[in-house]
This record gives C-alpha cells, structure tokens and sequence, in this order.
C-alpha cells in the first residue's frame, strides 16, 4: 500500500483494490494502519467512498508551486 501511494498519492479503497490486487478488507486495514502512523489522511469526511492522501508526498510535490509575485 505505502508503495502504491508513492505513485499515487491520492487513492481510494476501491482504487487500491484493483492496483495491488488484494481484497477490500485487506486494503482498509492497510490504510488504518497508515492512518494511525500518520502517514495518510481522509479527506472527504464522509462514511462511504472516502479518498485518502498520502500528505508529507503532496506537500513536498507542491513545494515550489506557488505562483510567482510580481
């Protein structure tokens, strides 16, 4: 899972499913796992199709993109 979200770091549980080809349950208990290390964040807030971001990634993605002063 943790390698999935380093090439795609935003995902969800269905999306994860299919990528790494294990169950459902399997992927949830993998994500609760990152979630409690810390290491990834729901974003939705919603109790049915979630999407989780691996956020230390993004963050170190988005630096340097904000847009030039003049």
């Amino acid at each position: 899972m943790f390698d999935l979200l380093r090439q795609h770091p935003i995902t969800t549980i269905p999306n994860a499913t299919a990528q790494l080809d294990l169950t459902p349950p399997t992927v949830r208990k993998a994500v609760e796992n990152l979630k409690t290390a810390g290491i990834v964040r729901e974003i939705t807030g919603k109790q049915r199709d979630r999407i989780y971001v691996y956020d230390r990634y993004v963050k170190i993605l988005d630096q340097g993109m904000e847009p030039l002063r003049g």
